[in-house]
C-alpha cells in the first residue's frame, strides 16, 4: 500500500510541476529556473543520503544515479544563471 502512495505523490508532483512551468511567461522562465537551484541542492543532499544507505544494492544504484542527475541539474542551472547575469553586464568599449 505504501508504494501506491509513493506513486501517487510522484504523479501528482509531475502533473503540478508541468502545469506550473507551462503557465510561466518566457521572460520569467530563466529567472524561475535559476531560483529553483536551491531546490536542486536539497535534492542532491537527499540523493547523497539515499546512496549512502546500505539497505539494498538497488537503493545504492538509484541513489548514485540521483546524485549524478541532481549534480548535472545544479551545475547546469548555475551556468544558465551566470550566462543570464552576463547579459546585464556593461560591455567595455575599446
Amino acid at each position: 500500500m505504501e508504494n501506491i502512495y509513493l506513486i501517487f505523490i510522484v504523479l501528482l508532483a509531475a502533473f503540478l510541476g508541468f502545469e506550473l512551468i507551462r503557465k510561466v511567461p518566457a521572460t520569467l522562465h530563466t529567472p524561475l529556473m535559476s531560483g529553483s537551484n536551491a531546490i536542486s541542492g536539497i535534492t542532491l543532499v537527499g540523493a547523497l543520503a539515499a546512496s549512502g544507505m546500505e539497505n539494498d544494492i538497488l537503493t545504492t544504484i538509484l541513489g548514485t544515479a540521483a546524485v549524478a542527475l541532481a549534480s548535472i541539474n545544479v551545475v547546469g542551472g548555475y551556468l544558465v544563471t551566470d550566462r543570464m547575469l552576463g547579459m546585464f553586464k556593461k560591455k567595455d568599449k575599446k
